[in-house]
């Protein structure tokens, strides 16, 4: 049996891209809990939008290597589809109890076509609902590049899981993702959300098992129950709608004649 080939290629430039923008995305999220006394970022308003114009030129440039791999022209609808699905959705979700239907798309877009693929839908469904809700700003390229994660992880699943199983599999990732995006968030803004002096503020210079300890009260009692209510939506939706999904999105695939679809031979 041949390695199937993914719809969006990642050869070993875009690899290199991938690795050098999540090595810069956990250490533009996870900075709060490495920094030391007197570093800039800690005491500086304008983080959030310095890190965020970095995040922003880190996306593009893995965009721009993925489609430097020859990206099918009917793949590229099929992404814009999906996005804009996506794009859909979330307003029509976002907000409501934590609940985000858009993260189920990305999960099965990235589980049939790919890591690359997911990634590139993880980015372009954040920013285009972002363009539909008015939600541009400093926050959207960590949105996006956690939204970018989880398509990714998709892909990179085990991919000759099939019927029972992959479901499973697959709820049991989207539940951990939603947990994880929220807590994502969370670090991205708490530095800057409290201000100075409260018990859950973030305390620059602290060890890291303080600030650890203050990052969680922090969002125990701010986001916890939207994060779990995100995870456990995200896998009730995909109990209930990832089988036909999938299956619909192979069929067009192969009606489609794309380039190998990912996972599709492990059938045969």
């Amino acid at each position: 049996m041949t390695s199937p080939a993914p719809v969006v290629p990642v050869g070993p430039h875009t690899v290199v891209a991938l690795a050098l923008a999540t090595g810069a995305g956990v250490l533009a999220f996870t900075w709060p809990l490495l920094t030391g006394r007197g570093s800039l970022l800690a005491y500086n308003a304008s983080a959030p939008v310095v890190l965020g114009l970095v995040l922003a030129g880190v996306l593009a440039v893995v965009l721009i290597a993925l489609g430097e791999g020859g990206i099918d022209a009917k793949a590229v609808a099929m992404l814009g589809l999906l996005a804009a699905v996506g794009a859909v959705l979330r307003p029509l979700s976002a907000g409501s109890a934590g609940i985000e239907l858009v993260f189920l798309f990305i999960v099965l877009g990235g589980r049939v076509f790919g890591a690359g693929f997911g990634f590139a839908l993880g980015s372009i469904t954040l920013f285009a609902s972002a363009l539909l809700t008015g939600g541009l700003g400093p926050w959207l390229p960590f949105q996006m590049l956690a939204a970018s994660w989880i398509g990714m992880g998709a892909g990179l699943l085990p991919r000759g899981m099939r019927g029972r199983r992959e479901i499973a599999v697959l709820a049991g990732y989207a539940a951990l993702c939603g947990f994880l995006y929220g807590q994502a968030m969370n670090l991205s803004f708490w530095p800057f959300t409290l201000g100075p002096g409260t018990a859950l503020s973030f305390q620059p210079g602290a060890s890291l098992a303080e600030n650890l300890h203050r990052f969680m009260v922090f969002s125990i009692t701010t986001s916890l129950g939207w994060d779990l209510a995100r995870a456990c939506v995200l896998a009730v939706g995909i109990t209930i709608l990832g089988r036909r999904t999938l299956d619909a999105l192979r069929r067009t695939a192969r009606l489609a004649a794309f380039a190998p679809i990912a996972g599709d031979t492990a059938r045969s």
